[in-house]
């Protein structure tokens, strides 16, 4: 798609600011670190900052704040709102308002950083061109209530600037060495830190809506990407995030790698979060068997479309039966969805079991396909 920027009404001290981060972040803080080492001090300032600030825009701006799916006490709000602003994404009220367009517009053009305007677009794109006046914020009308958010959007350049870059270098000049400690907290704990939270956060808006697994719905462009969750907390189940945004967790199954959500629920534990909502197992279950059931008609279609092969009348017949015990089991669990059978664990993980396995059936003709038509 061709964009379409007017120039004249580029936020270009916002764009010069993240430029000059990003040179210092790939330039100057490689050539700092090949003469000087940091120490184990500021390492430790460094990874302190990196988990407070991605933690704060992971749990605090997208869970708490835009999406509502927990309440939390003003200690868990203050610190988020604090280490948020020191990630340099703007103010909380500013991310949540974009980030809520985003879920209602998600691949068209009123989407913030649609995916279909190109990678770059979606990645850092949407940011470095953002053109003034800014959107409404129009769409945020209950946080505007809230005292401690409103104190952040109007102090969170300070606050960005004097924890998130001053204080590291402070820290450094008082305990690791002066003015080399000083340029290596500015650089190390501030910079550097600053661009590595950026680009994980920015690569779910880009990579999630690239690359990736789609186990619940394909209405949009999001997908699942296990490796993006290990370095944002648990965000990379972007599908299951799209299909159920109001669900404090992003990975939903018991294996998911998602330390955000442990960290909200130890947090209710200790009286800091509470209302913490959750998607029945049983509506998660029917998204899936729905999106396993899709995938089959699509396929068959594809097999009904094509010429003959040795193998098309077998592969015919199994995929009929393949999606008559899909739909079977999709429509046993709505209507106990309907008649509000209280289902056991037991049978939902044999429905989800058999769900798994009837996918690894269909990638399984799928493939005796693609052998017969290579033979």
């Amino acid at each position: 798609m061709k964009l379409s920027i007017p120039s004249g009404r580029v936020d270009w001290i916002n764009t010069g600011f993240l430029g000059t981060i990003t040179l210092l972040a790939i330039v100057a803080a490689p050539i700092f670190l090949w003469h000087y080492d940091g120490g184990p001090l500021l390492w430790s300032l460094f990874a302190f900052y990196c988990i407070a600030t991605g933690m704060s825009i992971t749990l605090g701006y997208h869970r708490l704040f835009s999406h509502l799916s927990f309440k939390a006490k003003w200690p868990v709000k203050l610190f988020t709102l604090v280490f948020g602003a020191c990630a340099f994404e703007n103010s909380a009220l500013n991310w949540c308002s974009d980030h809520r367009r985003h879920h209602k517009h998600t691949d068209h053009d009123d989407d913030p950083y649609d995916i279909s305007k190109g990678f770059f677009w979606a990645h850092v794109g949407w940011i470095l061109f953002k053109t003034l006046p800014e959107p409404p914020l129009d769409n945020v009308n209950d946080l505007r209530k809230d005292k401690l958010v409103m104190w952040q959007h109007r102090w969170d350049k300070l606050i960005a600037l004097v924890v998130g870059l001053l204080l590291p270098a402070v820290i450094g000049y008082f305990f690791a060495g002066g003015a080399i400690g000083a340029l290596a907290g500015f650089l190390i704990v501030g910079v550097l830190r600053v661009f590595c939270v950026q680009q994980c956060t920015f690569f779910i808006n880009s990579l999630c809506h690239t690359i990736g697994r789609q186990p619940y719905s394909t209405r949009c462009s999001a997908r699942d990407s296990f490796v993006m969750s290990l370095v944002t907390f648990g965000e990379g189940y972007h599908n299951y995030h799209h299909e159920f945004q109001h669900d404090y967790r992003n990975g939903v199954k018991p294996w998911n790698f998602d330390p955000t959500k442990w960290a909200i629920w130890g947090l209710s534990k200790i009286g800091l979060t509470s209302e913490l909502r959750r998607v029945p197992a049983t509506k998660v279950l029917l998204a899936e068997m729905a999106e396993a059931r899709r995938r089959a008609n699509q396929e068959l279609e594809r097999l009904q479309a094509e010429g003959d092969h040795p193998l098309r009348d077998k592969a015919l017949e199994a995929m009929n039966a393949l999606i008559e015990r899909l739909s079977a089991n999709y429509h046993e669990l709505e209507k106990a969805m309907a008649d509000r059978v209280d289902l056991s664990r037991n049978a939902l993980r044999r429905w989800s079991k058999e769900t798994r396995e009837m996918l690894q059936h269909l990638s399984e003709i799928r493939r005796g396909r693609m052998v017969s038509a290579g033979a």
